[in-house]
């Protein structure tokens, strides 16, 4: 209960701000070889400015994409919360997933930065560049859950101490079963009592090792153990595409529990703010999105999906969600598409508001998605905390675009900022 009041103190915080006309903070990761946080500034109109890039210590992966191993495309490692803050807002968290290493950062006046610490996850790089992509942080244990695209150890843990300093630890877990060894998953995310590590999953074979045909496209089909087609993507059909995790008293993981996940690649986990027993997942190749729920046992259960409008080409590669405060509206990236759709939220249902919300923004011409279309590359997203001002990552056009957000879903540009060509990824802000 005392997290729940600490929570809406800041959530008012943060719309006095707004009001105050003082807006807020919002920061990026470069994802480059030398890596670095942007900060920027956030307006009370959404704006935003640059205030100061900070080295992480660490190394990004650049423009190379790990995950299929093209020497450069947007969303470099299929995953999601590679930049992440701590609830108290004292500390930032970000992974370099070019050498597997995490920093630490104090958040301090106006939002400045200042490095605490920079320490490897434990896991070895393995050719071009390492996978470590995702963190989940409970404040409760005082532990940092490193989440990588390639295993078998996926999941490496961190200790946090009071000072924000980073100890890395012995213990490692899979996202694998034993006949399917070179799962990826996309990202970590704690139930909100902190007691669940939920991780989703997009492919069940990678693309680096599946192959692409001599156009390029990707070998999205294989051989199966009965020599018929299979599919390459997680939870399609196997319905064990969302990992659970109890979590230890210590901080420390059970043994996972491999989950139906309601669709084709559950590649995002997003709870509700105000439902802390509720979530919606989001499908890389279900092009769509649903509601689940999970039990105090760690029992999960997911509705149907509900889709997207998918005339310009299946497999639109849905990706990351961002929900509003009070939790009446989605945000759905929908990567291969180059924009963003809508949804409403209405107690138990779930339904299209804008498909899309936004206009495509286009990226250079170099990148396509799975569908086959030219894409920009969008991937994550960051809604602000009075909902007004929703912020998305354009990699493949190098750009940063904020939105207003308007009751019946739709979204207005209100800025854009120029990023780094097809590497950054994460947001966090407040």
């Amino acid at each position: 209960m005392a997290k729940e009041i600490g929570m809406s103190k800041e959530m008012g915080m943060s719309r006095e701000m707004n009001m105050n006309g003082r807006g807020g903070q919002l920061y990026l990761q470069t994802n480059a070889v030398k890596n670095a946080i942007i900060h920027y500034h956030r307006s009370a109109n959404g704006t935003l400015t640059e205030v100061e890039r900070v080295a992480t210590g660490g190394a990004g992966s650049g423009t190379f994409k790990p995950i299929s191993g093209q020497e450069s495309a947007p969303n470099s490692f299929e995953g999601a919360a590679s930049v992440i803050l701590s609830p108290d807002r004292r500390f930032l968290f970000a992974t370099n997933g070019g050498d597997n290493s995490v920093s630490s950062f104090a958040v301090g006046d106006q939002g400045r930065l200042t490095l605490i610490d920079t320490k490897p996850t434990g896991n070895a790089v393995e050719g071009k560049s390492g996978t470590a992509k995702s963190l989940a942080y409970s404040p409760s244990k005082d532990m940092l859950y490193v989440v990588h695209s390639f295993g078998p150890d996926h999941i490496r843990l961190m200790s946090v101490s009071s000072d924000g300093k980073l100890t890395p630890r012995m213990e490692r877990y899979t996202a694998n079963t034993p006949e399917k060894p070179h799962r990826v998953p996309t990202m970590g995310v704690l139930s909100p009592d902190e007691k669940f590590l939920l991780v989703g999953t997009t492919f069940d074979l990678p693309i680096a090792i599946s192959g692409t045909y001599p156009d390029g496209s990707p070998i999205l089909w294989v051989p199966g153990p009965d020599g018929k087609p299979r599919s390459v993507a997680s939870n399609a059909p196997d319905p064990d595409g969302i990992v659970v995790f109890r979590v230890n008293a210590n901080g420390t993981l059970s043994d996972p529990s491999f989950q139906d996940g309601g669709g084709g690649s559950p590649f995002y986990i997003a709870f509700l703010h105000n439902r802390p027993d509720s979530f919606i997942v989001a499908y890389a190749v279900g092009d769509g999105v649903s509601l689940g729920h999970i039990d105090e046992d760690g029992r999960i259960g997911v509705d149907k999906v509900v889709p997207i409008d998918t005339r310009r080409g299946k497999i639109a590669e849905l990706c990351w969600l961002s929900v509003s405060p009070d939790d009446r509206l989605l945000y759905a990236t929908v990567f291969g598409y180059s924009n963003v759709s809508s949804f409403h939220i209405d107690g138990p249902e779930i339904r299209v508001a804008k498909d899309p919300a936004c206009p495509n923004v286009e990226g250079d011409g170099t990148f396509r998605g799975l569908c086959g279309d030219v894409s920009s590359g969008p991937s994550d997203s960051w809604v602000s905390p009075d909902g007004a001002f929703f912020y998305q990552i354009y990699g493949n056009a190098s750009k940063l675009v904020g939105y207003a957000t308007k009751p019946d879903g739709s979204l207005e540009e209100v800025t854009s900022v120029a990023i780094p060509y097809n590497s950054p990824e994460g947001l966090a802000g407040f």
